[in-house]
């Protein structure tokens, strides 16, 4: 599906390359004057196509143009992209890339990349790589002097954070959590000082058990945003404490289905990381100097240097 547009500019004239000239000299714009929609793709280049979560009309022109002038794409699932792909009128080339034959299939397309092919990474839904398979063909693309370019789109991590109402100045994605109990609680007992927010990625078919860990391990009043079925019919986002978003879920069998983010708060317990600091204090102190060792603390765990450099100084006097 090409994508065309005239070149006249804003005034309603055609340009010419005297205007082209006179526009060489102009500070370049945050927005480039031609979208990337109407640029061909590059021999020999490997993108990373972000894809509609749900809804087909989120997809962007820019997306649409290059899964359409590649000469492969690679696909998690060949059957569920071809009805996207159908849907655009795309008929790039199909080509399987999951993590069960990730391992023999990513040599090929590295080769084809280096042989001129220009090819397209999609997953079944959302940005590649982000709990999906591509890291390995990324990695050695890089390895190998590959050009990388991403074009960005849904995510649906991204979008659960943003919708969650709960600080964003600092976050991290942890995937899944392990299927099974002991080694899922484990991971969160983990991740429970962290004063970050969290975002984790959850099946449907486990989320009960994962919120009553999450309220074990977390307390019931950590608050968490609830996302469900993003930009479907069905989305659902909540906001609410673990002990109350437990009860919820329960009490409601249409919200144990389908595809889930939680978006979990941050510890706000000043003492938590109390233990934490004096361990890293206590190794630094002795190899290091007062200040460089309250310094690393400070990087590592991201409390304030004037309670580190305190507590450096009473343990020095202990």
């Amino acid at each position: 599906m090409s994508i065309e547009k005239s070149t006249n500019d804003v005034t309603g004239n055609s340009t010419s390359d005297s205007a082209e000239n006179s526009v060489e000299s102009q500070p370049e714009s945050r927005f480039q004057s031609q979208p990337k929609s109407q640029q061909s793709v590059t021999a020999g280049t490997l993108y990373l196509v972000a894809t509609p979560i749900g809804n087909l009309a989120d997809i962007t022109q820019r997306a649409i143009s290059v899964l359409d002038q590649v000469d492969i794409i690679a696909a998690e699932d060949t059957r569920h992209s071809q009805r996207l792909l159908s849907h655009l009128g795309i008929n790039s080339r199909l080509l399987a890339y999951h993590e069960h034959n990730e391992e023999a299939v990513t040599p090929r397309l590295l080769d084809d990349l280096e042989s001129g092919s220009s090819i397209a990474l999609i997953s079944d839904a959302g940005t590649p790589l982000i709990s999906d398979p591509g890291y390995r063909l990324v990695s050695q693309a890089h390895g190998r002097g590959v050009t990388v370019v991403p074009v960005p789109g849904v995510c649906a991590a991204i979008a659960a954070l943003s919708a969650a109402g709960l600080a964003t100045d600092a976050f991290s994605f942890e995937g899944f959590p392990p299927a099974k109990q002991g080694a899922r609680r484990h991971f969160f007992e983990t991740l429970a000082e962290r004063r970050q927010t969290m975002i984790f990625y959850v099946s449907c078919h486990r989320i009960i058990e994962t919120l009553k860990d999450m309220q074990t391990v977390f307390g019931g009043d950590r608050r968490v945003g609830f996302s469900r079925e993003l930009t479907k019919t069905f989305e659902t986002i909540k906001r609410m404490p673990l002990a109350e978003l437990v009860n919820w879920v329960e009490a409601d069998e249409n919200q144990r289905k389908g595809e889930m983010v939680l978006v979990v708060e941050g510890s706000t317990d000043e003492q938590s990381n109390t233990g934490q600091v004096d361990q890293y204090l206590a190794v630094m102190l002795d190899e290091l100097p007062l200040k460089q060792s309250v310094k690393l603390v400070v990087k590592l765990t991201g409390e304030h240097k004037n309670d580190v450099y305190k507590r450096a100084l009473e343990m020095k006097k202990s």
